[in-house]
């Protein structure tokens, strides 16, 4: 029997993992979840003969049930191949007495390549199994990572075009730069004068809009997501996190069984979720600790059970992680009501209009395994200067956020082993992790700060920072957010 699919605001909208990913968001705008979350049955032991390719299927293959054997075992070798620069393709370092799974291996050197680098293959083998002759165009909001993950994983795919929205002032500039010189005849990328989240809820409302999927529809087009609401999206993530408890089982770090803590620097809510979903599966872990930055919306939702995105919107030097409103915590709080889709649609609707919401006490205590966190500005400065001074580890900004909030958590539990999710290369922030570690003149050119960087860190430079010293830009257009489905049209040519 297939594994089915509905939306997290009404359980008659059902779908099969395939058409989950062809649609991407569900036609009422709620999130689609599995019907069960099923149970990871094999053996440690087992497990741990695996590498990273064989372990994804055997996760994979428990939610993307009607998937042929052959048709997701080449996904995944599609995926996962010499475009990420180490054998294991998420590797466990430690540096002091922290344990780092480093995310940042692939393409884009950031954690979203994970993900995005098997989405492209499970859509276009979606759209075969499903008789789909339409155009796929992603449509994709991005606070940095996203966007050049998915501009590369769906650079030149047949039969897909891929449009992405990103906050103008609110990337890096390696960020802005690796999206706005992406190669690819099918690819655009355009910069809204705003935030993220305005953005995102610029793209969201494309995507809702009728008229406009009637004009998809007549022109043989059809809307689909990158981002983690698309299930597609979410679900290989859960791989790395079974796969780093397999890689401390097999260096005698833990014992079979043993609890361990993840740590994971969070914006919108999928890479954190997608552990709980392991959790969920049976991964022996304890606590989920999300760190946040200075938009702190996640902490205080952890803390007093509101979530109250009325708030001023700040900008950081972790900018991936720069939201107020964070999209897959829907997936959460549909399971923490119980599975029941009415309460979840309440929530959502309070969220769309007023901005805000309180979930019930019962709720809550259904949160126990999550603990908030946060970090200032200067606070993941020192982190990150800390750790370089303490171990020679050179660490991202984003990584840095969850360094600082798991050394106040050390404070109420120092027997727990704990992973922190390094999610992007400090190359990606060279500027801000330079500032951190070294009292030289920084320079204003993005190469040259890189090659400061590998001077004083020893740190190879990555593929995709050397390439980007002689890139062209080949996109450059910037809206405002009510032009955004007029950009849509334009590039669509459904005007």
């Amino acid at each position: 029997m297939n594994l089915m699919y509905h939306s997290t605001r009404n359980s008659n909208i059902k779908v099969t993992a395939s058409q989950a990913i062809l649609q991407g968001l569900s036609p009422d705008g709620g999130l689609f979840v599995p019907e069960y979350i099923p149970k990871l049955t094999i053996s440690m032991d087992r497990l741990s003969d695996m590498n990273y390719h064989e372990l994804a299927y055997e996760v994979l293959k428990l939610y993307l049930t009607d998937y042929t054997e052959d048709e997701l075992k080449d996904c995944i070798s599609k995926a996962y191949d010499g475009k990420f620069d180490t054998p294991d393709i998420a590797p466990i370092r430690k540096a002091g007495r922290h344990f780092y799974l480093e995310l940042y291996h692939g393409a884009t050197i950031a954690f979203k390549d994970m993900a995005l680098s098997i989405l492209p293959h499970l859509l276009t083998t979606a759209a075969r199994k499903n008789n789909i002759s339409d155009e796929i165009v992603i449509l994709t909001a991005t606070s940095g990572d996203t966007g050049k993950a998915a501009l590369a994983g769906f650079s030149d795919v047949k039969g897909t075009k891929i449009i992405v929205f990103y906050p103008k002032d609110g990337v890096s500039r390696v960020q802005e730069k690796q999206m706005v010189t992406q190669k690819g005849d099918n690819t655009y990328v355009i910069g809204i004068n705003g935030n993220f989240d305005d953005a995102q809820t610029g793209v969201k409302s494309i995507f809702n809009d009728k008229d406009l999927e009637n004009k998809m529809t007549e022109a043989g087009l059809r809307f689909s997501s990158a981002n983690s609401i698309n299930i597609g999206r979410l679900l290989p993530q859960i791989v790395y996190y079974i796969h780093s408890y397999i890689e401390l089982y097999r260096r005698n770090e833990i014992a079979q069984g043993e609890k361990i803590n993840f740590v994971v620097p969070t914006g919108n809510f999928g890479n954190i979720l997608a552990a709980y979903y392991a959790k969920q599966m049976g991964l022996p872990i304890n606590k989920l600790i999300c760190a946040s930055n200075d938009n702190k919306v996640l902490y205080d939702f952890f803390q007093t059970g509101v979530y109250d995105r009325n708030r001023d919107f700040i900008l950081t030097i972790s900018p991936s992680m720069d939201i107020l409103v964070s999209s897959n915590l829907e997936r959460l709080i549909y399971s923490i009501a119980g599975d029941d889709t009415h309460k979840t649609a309440e929530f959502m609707r309070a969220l769309s209009t007023e901005g805000i919401y309180e979930i019930t006490t019962d709720m809550r205590k259904r949160l126990e395994c999550f603990v908030g966190g946060y970090a200032t500005v200067d606070e993941t400065k020192d982190s990150i200067h800390k750790v370089y001074t303490e171990t020679g580890y050179v660490i991202d900004t984003h990584t840095a956020v969850a360094v600082n909030v798991y050394d106040k958590y050390l404070n109420s539990d120092k027997d727990t082993k704990s992973v922190i999710v390094a999610t992007a290369s400090p190359y990606k922030f060279a500027e801000n992790v330079l500032e951190a570690i070294t009292d030289k003149r920084i320079p204003e050119d993005d190469h040259e700060q890189a090659m400061l960087l590998k001077e004083i860190s020893g740190v190879p430079i990555p593929d995709a920072i050397n390439e980007l010293h002689l890139a062209e830009i080949r996109h450059n257009k910037v809206c405002d957010t009510d032009k955004m489905r007029a950009e849509v049209e334009e590039i669509l040519k459904i005007i």
